[in-house]
């Protein structure tokens, strides 16, 4: 798992304090690792499938949980995060741990996002507006990482 945002600093933080904020997200990518499924937030842009855990959920049921409502897929998470957080979801709001959770899944599937929140599979290779544009070169990266570790001598 990648640590961004000094995320082990504030976990640490934030463990002699009160419960904080914690949100998971899917980066969801296609077979071939060429796009990945955003959904539309209507201020927030394209974003991965997320949002708070809930209280007795884990940030894995949780991640699980927000991609099958934001788009109706339901998909395997793979075993180890790809990366950890630190950051407002609007301005002036506290900051959160977020983990990131993978999957692959089929982009011929059909997608059944929330009201008002379209969902797409959007190439990697492209730019996207958002309000956390740091995540794509985050994506690429950890595709170019798990590609290399899958490929042959």
């Amino acid at each position: 798992m990648a640590e961004y945002d000094n995320a082990r600093g504030w976990l640490n933080t934030a463990a002699r304090t009160a419960t904080a904020p914690l949100a998971a997200d899917v980066w969801v990518f296609d077979t071939g690792l060429t796009h990945v499924l955003l959904v539309n937030h209507r201020w927030r842009g394209w974003v991965s499938p997320g949002g708070s855990v809930d209280a007795g959920e884990t940030p894995r049921e949780a991640a699980a949980r927000e991609l099958f409502e934001e788009t109706g897929v339901r998909a395997e998470l793979l075993v180890a995060p790809a990366a950890a957080t630190v950051r407002s979801y609007r301005s002036g709001w506290t900051a959160t741990l977020g983990v990131s959770f993978t999957a692959i899944a089929d982009r011929a599937a059909p997608l059944t996002p929330e009201p008002g929140q379209p969902a797409a599979w959007l190439p990697l290779n492209e730019e996207w507006q958002g309000y956390f544009p740091e995540d794509r070169p985050r994506m690429r990266q950890y595709v170019a990482t798990i590609t290399q570790n899958t490929a042959g001598p």
